[in-house]
């Protein structure tokens, strides 16, 4: 068997880099992309609609400047549940106290403050947890009414202006995108997104909603920030174009003991789907302030890596840090050594064993062009042809040891698939039908791409007939001349 090794200069593993006004200009993200970065994403928590549209048009000249593929993440902001104003700006809680949340507007004390929020007071029952503060300050119910409720204070501590509230446990009900997310949402679409990050994810159901308004106009990632999505993780994964694993919102609701075995969960059942699985929050976080990352955060990159996550995702570290493109090469030299070294192609294997006898057609051509990629001395690469991504995302999902070179006329697909692992795209000038078109097409971009060299061998996967999508039925190796 061919040792497993990453073939080219770029990893399998994939950086996602948020864009901040540490990071929005022209130099810098042309600076972030040659460090590494596949994918941006914009944060429309922050920012506006015209900072963010002038980086999408920064994005696509690099992108057509380069020859490179680059995603573009629009990550809506979704409900904020925040409580309202104090008259003193903040108050300490302490243990034991009584501490009552209203629908009256008027300024907080260290007795009472505003809860603005009706899908609160609807799913409302006494011994309920309320957290603040990022989970700093824990309340619990002891009395509530239709716009009220009585609290212990169960953890004290300060809290100030709009502090997050959170409910664990609970599914609220309210939708995931907010009338602020629809108007983005709609300005992220006319810019052209590949993505779009769909927050406070609960159920399939908001994923569906969200679906009738993006339509096939973007991908969708569902990001499971909400211990209520992995109640029905299977299902949401399922109707997903990928899921992102918020680790951060993650840990507020849950205790953070469970959060490295539900990352390892989610991660593993998006491998078993063939979804494209994200994780993301804190990666590298010191980084924001200091030029070095700490050896626990470049373990926890690795960690990721390891488990065969198509992708690792930088927040602060490139939005507001002062070395957002040390942050994003320390992040690559970490996939780097990490994909070089043989234990990592054995994990990859060992999470994605499987059933391999009853396959569907596309899953035993793409098992089979693994087998052969390994077993090939002089196989330089794993070609697809594909039109939808479909034949692409099933050679992902294998995992094989050969980098694969996604060949597609659809400009938007070869965006969208900079986000998968092992992916690199290569957009054809028109649809083929023919294949010898995609011989020859295949054989001069793994040339110009200095994938292969003369006499080197091609595992090409593709469906025929073309127009046909998700009907990935064909396996042909060539020798390139």
């Amino acid at each position: 068997m061919v040792k497993p090794q990453a073939r080219h200069k770029d990893c399998f593993t994939k950086i996602v880099a948020t864009l901040g006004p540490a990071s929005s200009s022209k130099k810098v993200i042309a600076s972030l992309v040659k460090a590494g970065v596949d994918v941006f994403r914009l944060n429309f928590s922050h920012g506006d609609i015209a900072t963010h549209a002038t980086n999408v048009k920064i994005i696509r000249d690099i992108s057509k400047k380069t020859g490179r593929n680059i995603g573009i993440l629009a990550d809506m902001q979704g409900p904020k549940l925040r409580i309202g104003t104090f008259a003193a700006g903040a108050v300490m809680l302490k243990k034991g106290a009584t501490f009552r949340l209203d629908m009256d507007d008027k300024p907080g004390d260290d007795r009472r403050v505003t809860l603005p929020h009706k899908e609160i007071f609807a799913v409302m029952h006494k011994g309920m947890d309320l957290l603040l503060n990022d989970g700093k300050v824990r309340l619990k119910v002891t009395a509530f009414g239709k716009n009220y409720a009585m609290t212990k204070v169960i953890v004290g501590g300060e809290i100030s202006d709009h502090k997050g509230v959170n409910i664990p446990g609970v599914t609220l009900p309210i939708s995931s995108l907010t009338p602020k997310d629809l108007t983005n949402l709609k300005a992220a679409l006319k810019m052209g997104v590949d993505w779009i990050g769909l927050s406070f994810v609960q159920r399939p159901k908001d994923i569906l909603d969200a679906r009738k308004i993006i339509g096939d106009k973007a991908w969708i990632i569902s990001k499971i920030e909400k211990p209520a999505a992995i109640d029905h993780l299977d299902e949401i994964i399922a109707i997903s174009d990928a899921v992102m694993v918020a680790r951060g919102d993650l840990g507020v609701e849950m205790p953070v003991e469970a959060v490295p075995v539900l990352q390892k969960k989610i991660v593993f059942a998006c491998r078993r789907a063939g979804k494209p699985v994200v994780v993301a929050t804190q990666m590298l976080e010191s980084m924001i302030t200091n030029p070095t990352p700490t050896r626990a955060e470049t373990s926890d990159v690795a960690t990721a890596v390891f488990d065969g996550a198509d992708a690792v995702m930088l927040s602060g570290e490139t939005a507001v840090g002062k070395y957002p493109v040390e942050a994003v090469h320390t992040m690559n030299q970490v996939i780097k050594n990490v994909e070089e070294i043989p234990q990592y192609s054995k994990l990859l294997d060992l999470y994605s064993k499987g059933e391999k006898c009853n396959l569907p057609i596309g899953a035993a051509i793409t098992s089979s062009a693994k087998f052969a990629a390994e077993h090939m001395q002089d196989a330089a690469a794993i070609v697809t042809y594909t039109e939808s991504g479909s034949t692409s995302l099933l050679a992902a999902k294998e995992r094989p040891c050969l980098p694969i070179l996604s060949i597609t006329p659809n400009e938007a697909v070869a965006h969208r698939l900079a986000l998968v692992w092992g992916i690199i795209t290569r957009k054809a000038d028109s649809p083929l039908r023919l294949f010898d078109d995609v011989r020859t097409t295949s054989q001069q971009a793994a040339k110009q791409m200095k994938l292969a060299k003369k006499g080197s061998k091609l595992i090409i996967t593709a469906g025929v007939p073309f127009a046909h999508h998700g009907n990935t039925n064909t396996l042909h190796i060539i020798s390139v001349e």
